[in-house]
């Protein structure tokens, strides 16, 4: 229940469901309108749930909560749109989660940035035997932001994030950087 509402009056008012011999009684009505004030609030959550459940629709104060239920942390000195979209986009994220797609999108949206990813595996074959393989042993992932102020942004939580959207055995580095120039 988010708290009384000034004035908010009840969809569903308790005095006019008393019995006949209390629908005449001042104080019975008194005491059941005291209910509806209550009430009132909670019934009118209940009437608008959809809207608490929809990303662009929440109170701002539930979308932290809401961002809870799909297991994805905000920062709350994101703009409210940017914590919408994360939320909205999460289920999105979650399949796409362990792909370079995935991870360029998810850390887009954590930045607000312009988003590169190198990889070094690569997957061949060949019919000689001892062929050498692509790429190299250690796999590795290295994430360039583009930014238009590279000093705004938290290398430790961006570190956090890409740690936990690529899969766990893949090393990364992290380069933050501020937007291409025109030739570059």
């Amino acid at each position: 229940m988010r708290g009384l509402v000034p004035g908010l009056q009840s969809p569903h008012p308790l005095g006019q469901h008393l019995p006949a011999l209390f629908q005449e009684d001042g104080f019975a009505q008194r005491l059941a309108s005291a209910f509806d004030a209550v009430l009132a609030p909670a019934l009118a959550s209940l009437d608008g749930l959809e809207a608490y459940l929809d990303p662009a629709l929440a109170p701002e104060d539930f979308l932290e909560w809401l961002a809870g239920w799909v297991g994805i942390g905000l920062d709350e000195t994101w703009p409210v749109e940017r914590r919408r979209a994360l939320v909205a986009s999460a289920t999105e994220l979650y399949r796409l989660r362990g792909t370079v797609p995935g991870l360029r999108a998810h850390v887009a949206i954590f930045t607000g940035g312009d988003v590169e990813i190198e990889e070094n595996g690569a997957a061949a074959y060949s019919m000689t035997p001892g062929r050498e393989l692509p790429g190299t042993p250690q796999l590795r992932l290295h994430v360039r932001v583009r930014l238009q102020d590279p000093s705004s942004a938290s290398v430790a939580r961006l570190d956090a994030l890409v740690t936990g959207a690529k899969p766990a055995h893949i090393a990364h580095t992290l380069e933050i950087v501020g937007p291409a120039t025109r030739g570059s």
